[in-house]
Formats: C-alpha cells, sequence, structure tokens
C-alpha cells in the first residue's frame, strides 16, 4: 500500500514550486522542466487543483498557475484526499462477508490508534512548511 500516491506527489511538487515563487505566475512548461513531471499528467492536476481552488489560473500573455491560498493554508492531506480519495489505513480485507468480528477486533483497534496519530503528523504538513 502507497500512502502517498503519484498524482498527490505530483501536485505536492508542483504546489511547492510555485509557492517558492511568491505571487509569481508559474507557467506550466517551466514546471514540466523544473520537475520531470510528464506534460499530460501535470496538466491534469493543475487543472484539478485549480477546480479545487488550491491554484489560480492565468490565461492569455504570460499564462501559468499561481497559489489561491497562503501557503500555510494547503495542508498535505487536503492533497491527499482530492488525489487519493478518503483516507484509511484500517479498511479490513476480509469486510463482514468473513469475519463477524469487525467491530470487536483486536488488530482494527491497533490499526485505528496508529492510523489517527499518523493522520494528526500528516494534518500538521503544509505546503509552507516544506519550502522552509
Amino acid at each position: 500500500m502507497k500512502l502517498i500516491t503519484r498524482d498527490t506527489d505530483y501536485a505536492l511538487r508542483a504546489l511547492c514550486f510555485i509557492a517558492k515563487h511568491k505571487g509569481n505566475i508559474i507557467p506550466v512548461s517551466e514546471l514540466v522542466e523544473e520537475l520531470d513531471i510528464p506534460r499530460p499528467f501535470l496538466r491534469k492536476i493543475l487543472q484539478i487543483l485549480n477546480k479545487k481552488g488550491l491554484l489560480k489560473s492565468a490565461r492569455g500573455h504570460g499564462c501559468g498557475f499561481l497559489l489561491a491560498k497562503g501557503a500555510d493554508k494547503i495542508f498535505l492531506t487536503d492533497l491527499m484526499r482530492i488525489f487519493q480519495g478518503k483516507l484509511s489505513l484500517s479498511d479490513c480485507f476480509l469486510k463482514k462477508l468473513v469475519c463477524p468480528h469487525t467491530g470487536d477486533c483486536p488488530l482494527r483497534k491497533k490499526i485505528l490508534r496508529i492510523e489517527d496519530y499518523v493522520f494528526n503528523e500528516l494534518g500538521s504538513v503544509t505546503i509552507a512548511s516544506l519550502i522552509d
């Protein structure tokens, strides 16, 4: 299981790069070149981030992207939810069909505690904290 997928990683790298250039519009071509991310993947990710309100797009001469909100207001867990959906480490692979003890499983209780810890730690990671 991957905790952070490729799309989340690409989004994180793009946002960090844009944040480092404080308020400047960054062209997609520059992001592709600097981050070595395939253009089709990056364009799709940037469009999603724009739609979700994390980026603003600038059209016309000097087109590109800039942050729509402060780097200290964009969390790693925001990106994980956007690109990976519901965050969960504890989905039982047996489900209720096979195991009638999903509610009182001792392993599941331990995994839920670990999950809470991991997501609390990830929840404190912002774009700003990664570029400082």
